[in-house]
């Protein structure tokens, strides 16, 4: 029992990093037993989340053209730009309709509550041809259509999901190579977990003084 308590307040405490978040934990107070207890049940639930897309998304795993990642922000489900859209453009190729309608079937049926994030990427090359004013543009058009397809052509609700340009400078792998630019140019939705942030250090003070082993209600 103890081992196993351990377990899940070190996989929680693995996962209080997810969107940036930072929490109070105080000896003894119930709600924050709830809390660990609910990260570790969304830990759970994103990681059957990933093997079933993995099921699901097998053929494109094998073919390199997505790649499913467990990582500090969320469940990471990777698109190479190229795959979804032509050189310069931001219109996803109808061809490459059934692939998200795999992830979107999921965000529908197995994790509705859950947010989803699109990011989008691109290489260090600078624009010429396309139009755009420069790789930001390119990469916030690119998360906004895969946005778009998920809300207002699949049905998955809009106050779940929200999208952001990274542009070039966030690369993970080198620019220096073609296979590296093509890694870089990529679009990423991201699953995820629901998280508290903690009280402001005032409010957990005032509770700490009064000497409650729970915060009043206005203060939960």
């Amino acid at each position: 029992m103890r081992n196993n308590l351990l377990k899940i307040i070190l996989i929680s405490l693995l996962s209080l990093s997810l969107a940036g978040c930072t929490f109070i934990f105080q000896k003894g107070r119930r709600s924050d037993i709830r809390k660990i207890e609910e990260l570790s049940r969304q830990l759970d639930e994103l990681n059957q989340t990933r093997r079933l897309l993995e099921g699901r998304l097998s053929q494109e795993i094998k073919d390199k053209q997505v790649k499913l990642e467990m990582m500090e922000k969320g469940l990471v489900i990777t698109f190479l730009a190229d795959v979804l859209f032509d050189s310069g453009k931001a219109k996803i190729k109808p061809e490459t309709y059934p692939i998200l309608d795999k992830v979107v079937r999921v965000l529908k049926e197995n994790v509705p509550e859950l947010s989803v994030g699109i990011e989008g990427y691109t290489d260090n090359q600078p624009i010429k041809f396309s139009g755009w004013k420069s790789n930001w543009e390119l990469s916030t058009a690119r998360a906004l259509s895969v946005l778009h397809y998920l809300v207002d052509e699949k049905g998955v609700s809009a106050d779940r999901v929200s999208a952001v340009g990274y542009g070039e400078y966030h690369p993970i792998a080198s620019n220096d190579t073609k296979e590296g630019r093509q890694l870089n140019r990529r679009v990423e939705i991201v699953i995820l977990p629901k998280v508290t942030k903690a009280k402001p250090a005032r409010e957990v003070q005032e509770v700490q003084e009064t000497g409650l082993k729970e915060p009043p209600e206005n203060l939960k």
